[in-house]
């Protein structure tokens, strides 16, 4: 699986209609977005906690409504080219690409939003939404937990950082009581890591893979996925299509 990592973010302003339109004219599986409350506790997508450096705003998220977000420009810091694009809402995002490509849904700082689980889950499995292909992630394990209460049916992902020490098998037996992927860093990627995370049942998708040297380690380590910058980056190499 091909993850387009805030879109096609290596080619257009992340987590923008003009990055997720970019995914999946380069064949993406799924779209990667990042979610956070705006101050009216509207579920928008935006990476940062602050929309100072994807924006001509300056803030933090939960202090603009949505109205106030929406206003804002939010391409041309990446180039003029894509001047005009705006802070989607999650709404907009799953009603344009419903049933076209899966979802990667990451919630950001859930400690900022004590409201964040429920109101995602309720978005989430409201009638429309039910045929799309939707996985939420996050590197809190205990908000997963809690977003799990409100919404059980969708599967979960959990988000590990790099660490010297690794994932040990005690971490990995008790994530697997709840999430079905384990996406670290790609640095942790081991083919014995693989097998440990796929012996628990659990599949993987490591992040952020942006150089087909780096998507070519993964591939060999029989990763389920790869999060990435660019998603056309293996369909350039024949070689890495191919590899085992």
């Amino acid at each position: 699986m091909i993850i387009a990592h805030r879109g096609a973010s290596g080619y257009t302003p992340e987590n923008t209609f003009a990055a997720f339109d970019k995914a999946i004219e380069l064949g993406a599986d799924y779209l990667e977005l990042d979610v956070q409350l705006a101050k009216d506790e509207e579920v928008v997508v935006i990476h940062d906690a602050k929309v100072d450096r994807t924006s001509n705003g300056k803030g933090h998220i939960h202090h603009f409504t949505l109205k106030e977000l929406q206003k804002l420009e939010a391409g041309s810091w990446f180039h003029e080219d894509f001047y005009g694009e705006r802070i989607p809402t999650l709404t907009q995002v799953l009603q344009r690409y419903g049933g076209k490509i899966g979802m990667l849904i990451e919630v950001k700082y859930p400690s900022l939003y004590p409201t964040i689980a429920e109101k995602l889950a309720k978005l989430l499995t409201e009638e429309m939404y039910h045929n799309q292909t939707i996985i939420v992630q996050s590197f809190d394990f205990q908000f997963l937990k809690q977003f799990h209460q409100h919404a059980p049916s969708i599967p979960l992902g959990l988000l590990v950082k790099y660490s010297i020490k690794g994932i040990t098998n005690n971490q990995l037996k008790e994530w697997s009581s709840l999430v079905s992927y384990i996406n670290p860093n790609k640095a942790l990627v081991t083919k014995t890591l693989v097998k440990k995370i796929h012996y628990r049942n659990m599949k993987t998708f490591p992040y952020t893979a942006r150089d087909r040297k780096g998507m070519e380690k993964l591939i060999h380590n029989r990763v389920d996925g790869i999060i990435t910058d660019f998603p056309d980056l293996t369909k350039k190499d024949p070689s890495i299509e191919s590899s085992p």
